[in-house]
């Protein structure tokens, strides 16, 4: 006889944690949100696309901990945007993905281990015109708003900061040291700017409001920009001090990305993180010709909060990762 399993995690459950997270009401409206989202990209002609959620490799971002499955090792995906690259190389055109996304070590408010993120690529744009379509996207689900947009560098001085682009790794330090007191050992300036930019820049901006031309140094997978080298073609948009969304004019060169990986990989290992091999199909298909686009990555969970003006994103959602 074939011996039966029987968990028992589950056996001990005798309180109300078996239950969801959101009210059904709650889910009833988060799926009209989500069919909001596709009805958007439907009259658009964006193509609805699906790609692995397991992947042969992680990424090498050294502030994401992606997620491993054991039984085969492969990645749980932190998000589409390496899959939708192949995709683009192959030729599929404008394109977006409501997809499930995982990362290790968020959890709280905003974030959620796994969660959903709608990611979404137009071919030959520019950040100017994806910025445009997603402030409509934002307004079909939250409604109409004035939306206003500041350089990276022009937001630290309006609140009183150093100069990102110029000013000295002391003087962030200091200054970081000011907004928040007690600093962890071994902060790098990239470190000192994001603290900064979480603690001081964010309260202090606008209700919607993009962010754009980061620092050349937090481009990540988008391109430099070509009449100053300094910044990057990366933007965020932010609602109600919530980070909604990150996007790029993509970088299409494969050597360039590769040695953005390297250099990533050099950093987990200063940081004391896990070694992460960086992604060989997705430079395979740069190689092959990335059309040049725009994309950017949304948090799902995180805009139906605030369209629903719930407290935490576990609000709106089926299973937090504590019942899951």
């Amino acid at each position: 006889m074939i011996p039966v399993l029987v968990s028992t995690s589950l056996e001990r459950v005798t309180d109300s944690s078996w239950a969801p997270t959101a009210t059904v009401a709650m889910l009833r409206r988060r799926a009209a949100h989500l069919a909001t989202i596709r009805q958007f990209f439907f009259a658009r002609d964006v193509l609805e696309v699906e790609t692995p959620a397991l992947a042969a490799a992680g990424v090498t971002a050294p502030h994401i901990e992606s997620l491993q499955e054991a039984s085969t090792g492969f990645w749980l995906q932190s998000s589409p945007e390496y899959a939708m690259k192949r995709l683009l190389a192959a030729g599929v055109g404008d394109c977006y993905h409501l997809a499930r996304a995982f990362r290790a070590e968020e959890q709280g408010r905003y974030h959620n281990p796994e969660f959903t993120l709608l990611e979404w690529y137009r071919v030959g744009w520019d950040a100017a015109a994806l910025m445009a379509e997603i402030e409509a996207l934002v307004a079909e689900v939250l409604g109409d708003a004035p939306v206003h947009s500041k350089r990276y560098a022009e937001a630290f001085l309006a609140a009183g900061l150093p100069d990102p682009l110029s000013a000295s790794d002391i003087e962030f330090e200091q200054a970081a040291i000011a907004a928040v007191g007690a600093l962890p050992v071994g902060l790098d300036r990239d470190a000192y700017l994001d603290l900064l930019l979480d603690a001081v820049v964010i309260p202090s901006l606008p209700t919607r409001c993009f962010l754009t031309h980061y620092p050349a140094s937090q481009a990540a997978l988008a391109q430099l920009d070509p009449n100053d080298p300094q910044v990057a073609q990366r933007f965020e948009f932010f609602c109600d001090g919530v980070e909604l969304a990150n996007g790029f004019v993509e970088l299409t060169a494969a050597d360039v990305q590769q040695q953005r990986f390297l250099k990533d990989q050099r950093q987990r290992q200063t940081l004391g993180r896990r070694a992460m091999a960086m992604d060989e199909r997705l430079l395979a298909a740069l190689k092959t010709g990335l059309p040049a686009c725009a994309g950017v990555a949304l948090g799902v969970d995180r805009l139906i909060m605030l369209a629903e003006g719930a407290d935490s994103i576990s609000d709106v959602m089926a299973f937090s990762w504590k019942r899951a």
